[in-house]
């Protein structure tokens, strides 16, 4: 019947028991490391360690110990301004000689244990000088290796992120290079006893597209060898220099362009009418409130230095450029103002009463200064006032009241003696040179700025 052949399938497709257990045995025993190379491996360790004080170092009393150094950079940042440091994760080699651990056996060469054998033998006593805060790595097991070769070798890895202190120097910002050390060396042990080293191929570095350098572009390192003096002995120093170099992009998008659209945008009051009070008044106002905005937002990014960087430097000029163009207008309404208002000695006169008894007043003051021609009048209730406010200041240029500065606003003030050296600026005209200078100087800064800071 049906279940009973499924029955007899299921049999043949399956091993019987007995047969899977040899099958189980077999590929565990495949699997095993030898017999005898487990017994050469305990033999060898508990040897070894038998008569071993981690206490001391290698050649203790006869020669130095000479520690080989390597670093696998597995990333970078991201970098602070603010706190001046730079976050960097690291596998940390170290590699030296402790003939105490030599040990013959033809089978194995090389001992590689985990991390229960790191705290039975002695170990170097590195630390970073520059460093903050650093963290080794637990998980799953603790990232440490070490191996033992027999002639006494031994190579000892660790895996730690590090933050360290990199003081940038801001001067250039946001145009800045930096190189930003790793500094290690021994804490108790001078160079009498201890030598670092680099080894051939010291440095080496992992794919950068993982690194987390997101304004900085990563230019190169190079390491170096030092001695540091101090009073309890000199002490070997290595160091490893990352250069990098800031991205311009996000400032200049966060600060550069909206600095110098708002520059531009307050020429715009040169277009508009001189008459034109609360329009000029409202534009320049908005646009000194914002350059105040964005100063205060562009130094968010930056620790709280004494000096002058170079985002410091263009946007106090932005806003003194802004500023400048508020005062303009506020020069030209003043002056203008002055220029239209009638002369002292008219006013007095039309305070006279009548038309008649001020015409009379008047032909009596041009008989005077029989050179002069007197101005057209028009009535306005008891009394009469110029009709071109702009030649009522004639009299008091010819005066010499008004014409001792050393730019004149009169058209009737070229002529003379006087004049001699002095420059004729006609204020009625101050947006129309407004409207070239400003634009023109503006230009020649960004000129001067960015040739500067990139290429001098």
């Amino acid at each position: 019947s049906a279940p009973t052949l499924g029955l007899i399938m299921c049999s043949l497709s399956y091993p019987q028991p007995s047969k899977r257990k040899y099958l189980h045995d077999s590929t565990v025993s495949q699997m095993l490391v030898p017999r005898s190379h487990q017994e050469d491996a305990t033999l060898i360790l508990n040897n070894l360690l038998r008569e071993y004080d981690k206490t001391l170092r290698p050649d203790i009393g006869e020669k130095p110990t000479v520690i080989n150094v390597g670093i696998y950079v597995n990333s970078i940042g991201p970098v602070s301004s603010i706190d001046m440091e730079y976050q960097i994760d690291i596998i940390f080699a170290q590699t030296w000689v402790d003939t105490r651990l030599r040990y013959n056996s033809s089978s194995m060469r090389i001992l590689t244990l985990n991390s229960n054998m790191v705290g039975l033998i002695w170990l170097p006593d590195t630390i970073f000088r520059n460093s903050k805060n650093a963290d080794s790595h637990w998980i799953t097991t603790p990232n440490q290796l070490l191996r033992i070769w027999n002639n006494g070798k031994i190579l000892y890895t660790l895996r730690m992120t590090i933050n360290a202190e990199c003081q940038l120097q801001l001067h250039n910002f946001p145009m800045d290079e930096h190189s930003c050390p790793l500094v290690f060396s021994s804490y108790g042990y001078p160079r009498d006893e201890i030598i670092y080293k680099w080894k051939r191929n010291s440095v080496e570095t992992s794919d950068q597209k993982y690194w987390r350098l997101y304004q900085f572009d990563f230019m190169g390192l190079r390491n170096t060898t030092d001695v540091l003096t101090t009073t309890a002995g000199d002490y070997v120093l290595l160091t490893v220099y990352f250069d990098l170099s800031r991205r311009m992009g996000y400032f200049t998008i966060q600060t550069y362009i909206p600095c110098i659209l708002t520059v531009v945008l307050s020429w715009v009051s040169f277009w508009i009418k001189s008459d034109a009070t609360p329009a000029r008044t409202a534009l320049g106002i908005t646009t000194v409130l914002t350059m105040t905005t964005l100063s205060t937002v562009a130094r968010n990014s930056l620790p709280r230095v004494s000096y002058v960087t170079a985002m410091d430097l263009f946007v106090t000029v932005c806003f003194l450029f802004v500023f400048a163009a508020m005062i303009e207008y506020a020069m030209l309404n003043y002056y203008s103002y002055i220029i239209r208002r009638p002369p002292p000695r008219m006013q007095r006169m039309s305070l006279l009463g009548s038309p008649k008894t001020f015409l009379f007043a008047l032909q009596a003051y041009s008989s005077f200064h029989t050179s002069r021609t007197p101005r057209p009048m028009i009535p306005m209730g008891n009394s009469l006032f110029w009709h071109d406010y702009d030649d009522s200041c004639l009299y008091e240029c010819l005066d010499g009241k008004d014409c001792k500065s050393f730019f004149c606003c009169y058209e009737e003030c070229k002529e003379g003696g006087w004049r001699r050296g002095r420059i004729h600026v006609n204020i009625s005209e101050l947006d129309s040179y407004s409207r070239v200078f400003f634009p023109t100087s503006f230009l020649l800064f960004n000129i001067v700025y960015w040739v500067s800071y990139l290429y001098l």
